[in-house]
């Protein structure tokens, strides 16, 4: 949903928008929108998001699995499937799976939660579903790294 997402999240990969190598980009949301964005160029970084009403609000969330994909690239469709990996992309969402933002810009930005990029959790109604990037349920234990090779 949209308007839901509240925290702090500071991706751990670096990102390429237009030509400009983001990194340690960190965002405050509040009610779904970004309300605080830094980064090693925060300017440009705000520059960016400031684009449209939507560029501050969530597009798409998804988790990455894939065992072959271990590390960065700077490449967003293989950086947004590294195992252990989540990423969460302001901007415009899929029609395939519509919240009702709209923007110019859809920003794949990439969190790594394996134990040696720190570690982490995702929660889904406050049920633990994935601790530093394997899934704990067993249900979901078929997509982790080993069960996909």
């Amino acid at each position: 949903v949209r308007d839901s997402v509240n925290g702090t999240i500071t991706y751990n990969t670096p990102s390429v928008y237009n030509g400009f190598v983001f990194e340690q980009i960190s965002f405050t949301f509040e009610n779904g929108k970004i309300v605080k964005a830094t980064a090693n160029d925060t300017d440009r970084l705000n520059a960016v998001l400031d684009s449209d009403e939507g560029a501050r609000y969530i597009g798409e969330f998804s988790l990455g699995f894939n065992p072959y994909i271990l590390h960065p690239m700077k490449d967003t469709l293989f950086d947004e499937k590294i195992a252990g990996s989540l990423h969460l992309t302001p901007g415009q969402a899929y029609e395939e799976c519509d919240n009702g933002n709209r923007s110019s810009i859809h920003w794949d930005l990439v969190l790594i939660q394996r134990p040696e990029y720190g570690g982490g959790e995702v929660y889904f109604d406050d049920v633990l579903v994935r601790k530093d990037g394997l899934f704990v349920l067993p249900e979901l234990a078929g997509l982790n790294p080993d069960s996909l090779k």
